[in-house]
């Protein structure tokens, strides 16, 4: 995917599963040497916007491994299906049994509620290639960190974009009643009506079928755009229902629907010019960077497949414990501590930490589906619908 810088084919997402879900672990290292895990969705129906980002660490844990460090990495992946229940379990075991130094994920925002807290305890860092809701920054943690945009600031960017380039006056929210995509959601109604647009919102039920009663209240309402707070399993039930009931306005959507799921489960001729948010840069030919162009270039070598949603993320998120490794920090404490000051050019953007483990890069991209890929439009600010 790119502005209108290439273009990540459905086909080659899809078989990101296949090369990333197996078992074992990756790097494992004898002597001296420490254990980072990765939690996160690799099996699951939501699984598509996990893969990537495990991608993106396991090369950048390789890479390092690669150097001959004193200090060897292990990569151990803890797969919780995006469940709570499931993550936290794998949490204590991960701490207990596998002695873990560190933490990438978990991926997304309702298992890092979960998580959080034992990490916390354990004094264990972590950093979230992608869990995004705006409550995990306030719970006080330490040992917290995120390589990504929280909602707050994807409302802000993905709220302007509707108001003033789109120019909407009607915009009708739905959720999935979770903690991201009901946050989501709200914070872009927070960001439109003071621009003078009128909302209407509804919540649906992740596990049903049919979305009849929402799609009813969208019709009857009307919007130039129906914003979607939620995974792509879901949203592309809902897309896929709205434009057979005849809705032909825009319809918008957040990362967790930033994937190849959602053009396969909303059917490629209804999903084209379906528009989607987020904080991840997916930049496969290199516009926004230099060092995004050698990491897709890399990352394609490795696993055969262009980068994807939150594959830069999951990189400069190990890139950030490894490089406190490099330092010769190789306690969780250390660490830590050395997470309050790293600052350093990304693949994708500048990863930069405040206190409250909040990253400082406030930019918010938003991509276009085109045939079966979804390429980039462009930053929030700036970016111009095609359809």
């Amino acid at each position: 995917m790119m502005r209108v810088t290439g273009a990540v084919a459905m086909s080659a997402v899809l078989a990101l599963g296949a090369g990333a879900c197996g078992g074992g672990d990756d790097d494992k290292s004898g002597g001296d040497g420490i254990t980072i895990g990765f939690m996160g969705d690799l099996t699951g129906e939501n699984s598509g916007l996990v893969i990537p980002p495990y991608q993106g660490a396991q090369l950048a844990v390789e890479q390092y491994n690669a150097t001959n460090p004193k200090t060897k990495v292990t990569l151990k992946k803890y797969d919780s299906q995006g469940k709570p229940e499931q993550a936290t379990t794998l949490a204590q075991g991960a701490i207990k049994n596998d002695k873990i130094t560190a933490m990438i994920g978990p991926a997304f925002s309702g298992e890092s509620q979960s998580v959080a807290p034992i990490l916390e305890e354990a004094k264990i860092p972590s950093v979230t290639p992608s869990a995004t809701n705006i409550t995990l920054a306030e719970k006080g943690w330490k040992f917290w960190h995120r390589a990504v945009a929280d909602d707050a600031v994807q409302g802000n960017g993905a709220g302007g974009f509707i108001a003033d380039q789109i120019k909407a006056k009607k915009v009708f929210t739905a959720h999935d009643n979770q903690d991201y995509g009901k946050g989501l959601a709200e914070s872009i109604a927070n960001v439109v009506k003071p621009k003078g647009a009128q909302v209407e919102a509804d919540g649906v039920d992740e596990k049903a079928t049919d979305y009849s009663s929402t799609v009813n209240k969208i019709k009857q309402f009307n919007p130039e755009i129906v914003y979607f707070g939620g995974y792509y399993s879901v949203a592309g039930k809902l897309f896929k229902q709205l434009r057979e009931a005849g809705y032909t306005g825009k319809m918008m959507s957040g990362d967790g629907s930033l994937a190849a799921g959602l053009v396969e489960s909303t059917g490629q001729k209804n999903a084209q010019g379906a528009l989607l948010s987020c904080g991840c840069v997916i930049d496969a030919a290199g516009k926004v960077s230099p060092k995004s162009k050698k990491f897709a270039d890399e990352y394609k070598a490795k696993f055969g497949s262009d980068v994807a949603i939150y594959s830069s993320e999951g990189y400069d998120a190990a890139t950030a414990l490894l490089e406190a490794i490099k330092a010769g920090k190789t306690s969780s404490g250390d660490i830590n501590d050395f997470l309050k000051t790293v600052s350093f050019e990304g693949v994708g953007k500048q990863i930069k930490f405040d206190d409250k483990g909040e990253l400082a890069s406030q930019d918010i991209y938003v991509y276009e589906v085109k045939d079966n890929t979804i390429p980039l439009l462009g930053k929030s600010n700036e970016a111009k619908p095609t359809s």
